[in-house]
C-alpha cells in the first residue's frame, strides 16, 4: 500500500505543478518584468529605458533606484485616465449586451433536442473557424459610411435615409464589433451550466402553480448564476484591454486603454509609460474579478 500512496502522492504533486509553473512561468515573470520597465527611466537607447537595477561602484551588489515619473504622470495624464474610462465603459457595455443576446440563446440550445443542440453549438463556434481580423475587415464593409457599405445600400435602396449614415468609426460600430466578437464566450459557459439544469425543479415550480416568468427569475436565474459569472468574466476581461475592434471600426477616435499601451511603445517609445499603463490595468481588474467571482460561489459553499 506504501509505494502506491507514495505514486499518488507524485501524482498529486506533478498534476499541481504543472500549473502553477505555467503561471509563473507564462504570467508572473513576464508581470514581474513590465513591473520593472515601469519602474525605470525613459532613455534613447536600446532598449529604449534604463533599468531601475544601477551596477554599484567598485563591484558590489546592484542598487535598486525606482524611477516613479512615469506613475505620477499616469495618476495626472487625463487623456489616460480618460482611457481608462471609456475602456471600462465600453466593455461593460459589450458584458452587458452580450449577456442579454447569450442568454436566451444558450437557454435554447440547452432545452433543444441533442441532434438540433449539436448543430446551434456548430454555429456558435463557427465564426472562429474565420481569422479575427477577416471578421473584423467584414464588419468594415458592413458599416462603410460612404455609399458602398452594404447596410447603407439597403437603407438606400429601401428609401429608409437621403443619405448614407455615419456608422463607421463610431462608438456604436466599435460596440457592435465586440458584441459580434465576443459573445461566443458568454454562451458557451452560460449553455454549459444551463444544460444541467435538474428539469425536475422547473416541474416542481410548475405543479405549484409557478408562472414562466416566476420559475425562470426565482428557480433559472439564481441556478445559472455561476455560468453569467463565467461568463462575463471571460468577455469584460479581454474587453477592457481591446486593441484591434476599436482601431479598425473606431478609426482611432474611440480612445481605449489598448491604443494608448500600443502608442506608448511604438511610435512614443516610452516603455516606462507604456507599462505602468499596463500594470495598472491588470491591478484595476482585480476588483471586478474579485466581485465577478464572489457572486458566483455556490450559497451553501464555503466562503
Amino acid at each position: 500500500m506504501r509505494p502506491q500512496r507514495a505514486f499518488v502522492r507524485r501524482w498529486r504533486f506533478w498534476v499541481a505543478v504543472l500549473p502553477w509553473g505555467w503561471l509563473l512561468l507564462f504570467f508572473a515573470l513576464p508581470f514581474a518584468l513590465i513591473v520593472g520597465v515601469s519602474l525605470s527611466t525613459p532613455e534613447l537607447s536600446v532598449p529604449p529605458y534604463l533599468s531601475p537595477l544601477r551596477p554599484a561602484l567598485g563591484g558590489g551588489a546592484p542598487a535598486f533606484v525606482p524611477d516613479l515619473a512615469s506613475w505620477q504622470r499616469l495618476a495626472t495624464d487625463t487623456q489616460v485616465l480618460r482611457a481608462y474610462a471609456g475602456s471600462l465603459a465600453l466593455a461593460a457595455a459589450t458584458t452587458l449586451a452580450c449577456l442579454l443576446i447569450g442568454y436566451p440563446f444558450a437557454y435554447h440550445i440547452a432545452r433543444s433536442r441533442e441532434a438540433t443542440r449539436q448543430t446551434l453549438l456548430m454555429l456558435v463556434m463557427l465564426p472562429f473557424w474565420t481569422s479575427f481580423l477577416l471578421r473584423v475587415y467584414a464588419w468594415m464593409g458592413l458599416l462603410d459610411s460612404s455609399e458602398v457599405g452594404l447596410l447603407n445600400q439597403a437603407l438606400l435602396r429601401l428609401h429608409l435615409v437621403e443619405q448614407p449614415l455615419q456608422l463607421l468609426y463610431t462608438r456604436g460600430a466599435v460596440l457592435v464589433g465586440m458584441v459580434y466578437s465576443y459573445l461566443p464566450f458568454m454562451v458557451l459557459p452560460l449553455y454549459a451550466n444551463l444544460v444541467k439544469l435538474d428539469g425536475r425543479l422547473l416541474e416542481a415550480a410548475r405543479d405549484l402553480g409557478a408562472t414562466p416568468w416566476t420559475i425562470f427569475v426565482r428557480v433559472t436565474l439564481p441556478l445559472s448564476r455561476r455560468g453569467i459569472v463565467a461568463g462575463s468574466m471571460l468577455v469584460f476581461i479581454p474587453a477592457v484591454g481591446e486593441f484591434v475592434i476599436p482601431d479598425l471600426l473606431g478609426g482611432g477616435d474611440v480612445l481605449m486603454i489598448g491604443r494608448r499601451i500600443w502608442d506608448d511603445f511604438g511610435p512614443n517609445q516610452d516603455w516606462p509609460m507604456a507599462s505602468a499603463v499596463a500594470v495598472a490595468m491588470v491591478l484595476l481588474l482585480i476588483v471586478p474579478i474579485f466581485v465577478l467571482q464572489r457572486h458566483g460561489r455556490d450559497p451553501g459553499g464555503p466562503r
